[in-house]
C-alpha cells in the first residue's frame, strides 16, 4: 500500500423506507459493517431526525463510517473512510448495500494520504523522503 487510506463515498438508492429510519437497527448495521470490514470499533453515535431520518457515524480506530438517510427517498449516503492494510472498506460496502435492501447504488473511491504527496518513503514509513 501506497497511501494512508481509503475512502469510499457510496450512494445507496432504492433502499427499504423502514429500515432507513429505525436509528437502533441501523447503527447495528454499521457497526456490523466496520466488524467485517476488519476494522476495530472504538464507539459510535447515532441520531433519529423527526420527522424521519437517521445520521451517525461509526469510529473505528482506523478511521470511520458515516451515514444519513432519507427514509422518505429510499436513500441513504454513506462514507466509509479506512486506513492500513488489514481493513476493506468494500467489505463494509457489500454488508450495507444488501442488508439496506439497496437496488440500485453509485460509488466513488478516493486514495487519501498518498506516500509520494506527504513525503513518506514507501521502504520506511515513519521516515520523510529527505
Amino acid at each position: 500500500m501506497n497511501n494512508l487510506g481509503r475512502h469510499l463515498l457510496a450512494e445507496f438508492y432504492d433502499c427499504e423506507s423502514q429500515v432507513l429510519d429505525n436509528v437502533k437497527w441501523v447503527e447495528e448495521q454499521m457497526n456490523t459493517a466496520a466488524i467485517l470490514s476488519g476494522a476495530t470499533v472504538i464507539q459510535s453515535s447515532f441520531h433519529r431526525f423527526l420527522p424521519y431520518g437517521v445520521s451517525g457515524v461509526v469510529v473505528i480506530s482506523e478511521s470511520h463510517l458515516s451515514i444519513h438517510t432519507w427514509p422518505e427517498y429510499g436513500y441513504a449516503a454513506v462514507d466509509l473512510f479506512t486506513c492500513g492494510d488489514h481493513v476493506d472498506p468494500w467489505k463494509a460496502f457489500d454488508f450495507l448495500c444488501n442488508t439496506f435492501g439497496s437496488q440500485r447504488t453509485s460509488v466513488d473511491e478516493l486514495i487519501r494520504g498518498r506516500y509520494s504527496e506527504i513525503g513518506i518513503d514507501p521502504a520506511s514509513p515513519f521516515k520523510a523522503i529527505v
